[in-house]
């Protein structure tokens, strides 16, 4: 039991190293806002084969829409307005804006876009995760 114990702190220490990585700024922004559980995390990436699987590995809900308004967004956080965290991010290679919405009701809102680029994002993750073993 010591030895599994040990084996999940330098995983999650991996874990944490490779996402903290500048790739991983967007993805770690989400992750951040869903769970301080790093562990649960950690196990969460390691053992699910898609962003959405992921997301509900966690307990929340992916909903998509065509276009999220960050601005307007910004406006409706907090209970009354239903958001938790507005996650907005740009990734400058692809000249697209990839916001997220984490929302009070477990739910996470993104745009297909931004659910894609994400789901790209964590299978690159999961391949580093891999390679440090």
């Amino acid at each position: 039991m010591a030895k599994q114990s040990a084996n999940a702190g330098v995983e999650t220490n991996n874990f944490e190293r490779i996402l903290s990585g500048e790739p991983f700024k967007g993805l770690k922004a989400i992750l951040d806002s869903l769970s301080s559980d790093r562990e649960a995390l950690c196990e969460g990436v390691t053992r699910t084969n898609s962003y959405a699987d992921l997301l509900d590995r966690l307990g929340y809900r992916i909903t998509l829409v065509r276009q999220i308004h960050v601005q307007d967004s910004y406006t409706r956080v907090g209970p009354a307005g239903g958001i938790k965290s507005v996650l907005p991010y740009y990734d400058i290679p692809t000249q697209s804006s990839l916001p997220t919405l984490v929302n009070f009701d477990a739910t996470v809102t993104t745009t297909p876009k931004s659910a894609s680029f994400f789901n790209e994002m964590l299978a690159t993750l999961k391949t580093q995760l891999k390679a440090e073993i």
